[in-house]
């Protein structure tokens, strides 16, 4: 089994790590059932052929927060991280069988906050259906984690996140400055019930559906940043 010495080392060099049975098969289905249950007209569901996202997942679903921070997750991100770490941000994704959606080689360099203010050292903006993102300072952007939970099991058939292992050692880099030739790509397979962990500055991707296999994931950002006055994360509880 792997030890939590072994995924803070695969963290601090590689920028990622994937740990398996965190959920089990009715721990997941609670899950699911409860998506499955949620209202579907707000404007932060997004549904297409080619995908289905709900933004500010753990706000639209209620319910879904008690389901997905079980103790051993909850744990689990202590034993790595520490203690202080709180939700910033919350999307699912559903990649239907044959869907034709990817996504092009990225780091996540945005924060989600309440609203648009001028900030010495955040910038540039973008607003999108009335939620506000921003680019921080580099060192809040090094210190925040994402965990992504999968829901089915994943590979590179089903669009299994593609990432440069230890890219986010060089800070943040522009794509057409990145020689793919010398970085190290791993494919990031995680069975359902499993769960992928990675820092923002590392460089990611995801191909085409190719199995006729669906993914769904929960996308969750953590950080223990205080931001400045005047502005708050947007899906910190007591905001």
């Amino acid at each position: 089994m792997d030890t939590i010495i072994s995924h803070q080392e695969n963290m601090l060099n590689n920028g990622f790590t994937v740990v398996e049975h965190i959920y089990s098969t009715d721990e997941l289905k609670a899950i699911i059932e409860t998506i499955n249950q949620a209202d579907q007209s707000s404007s932060t569901f997004r549904k297409t052929s080619d995908l289905f996202a709900i933004r500010q997942f753990l706000k639209e679903v209620p319910g879904v927060k008690e389901l997905i921070f079980t103790n051993k997750l909850t744990a689990f991100i202590n034993d790595l991280f520490g203690v202080g770490y709180f939700v910033v941000k919350s999307i699912y994704f559903d990649k239907p069988e044959k869907s034709n959606w990817f996504v092009g080689w990225h780091q996540d360099l945005t924060i989600s906050v309440d609203k648009k203010v001028n900030l010495s050292g955040y910038g540039p903006w973008t607003a999108k259906l009335n939620q506000f993102a921003v680019q921080p300072p580099l060192d809040l952007l090094q210190n925040n984690f994402t965990i992504r939970i999968h829901l089915d099991d994943t590979n590179e058939g089903n669009g299994a996140l593609k990432v440069l292992a230890g890219s986010h050692l060089k800070n943040i880099r522009r794509m057409e400055n990145v020689d793919l030739a010398n970085e190290n790509e791993i494919s990031c397979c995680v069975n359902a019930g499993g769960v992928m962990v990675m820092r923002p500055l590392l460089f990611h991707a995801s191909n085409r559906t190719t199995n006729s296999r669906k993914r769904r994931v929960i996308h969750i950002e953590f950080s223990k940043a205080d931001l400045p006055d005047g502005v708050c994360w947007a899906e910190k509880e007591g905001c």
